[in-house]
């Protein structure tokens, strides 16, 4: 399954910049990887994996703006048309895992 985080944050103060790059922080130390400018995407094994991860999401989101979170299997996911722009070196298409030490 991949879980894709959309946001949409305010970043016209200091405050509120600071609370889109920590969010943003963490959902780069949390394994999502950039689709495009502010969307997010992270592989998960399963729907209990997804749920827990949503939580965490929730749970590090900003008091501000709109965040979103769809969870899709690996079937729908890699029926995604991309119409403009070539698939990036960071996209990950498969689900082999990879452990690097």
């Amino acid at each position: 399954m991949r879980v894709m985080v959309f946001f949409d944050l305010p970043t016209t103060t200091k405050k509120e910049l600071n609370a889109y790059a920590k969010f943003r922080k963490f959902l780069l130390k949390n394994g999502f990887y950039m689709l495009q400018e502010s969307v997010y995407c992270k592989l998960v094994l399963n729907h209990s994996s997804s749920y827990l991860l949503s939580q965490k999401v929730k749970s590090h989101a900003p008091s501000d703006g709109l965040i979103m979170l769809l969870s899709v299997t690996e079937k729908q996911f890699s029926k995604m048309d991309i119409i403009i722009g070539d698939k990036g070196k960071e996209h990950i298409d498969s689900t082999d895992r990879i452990v690097l030490l």
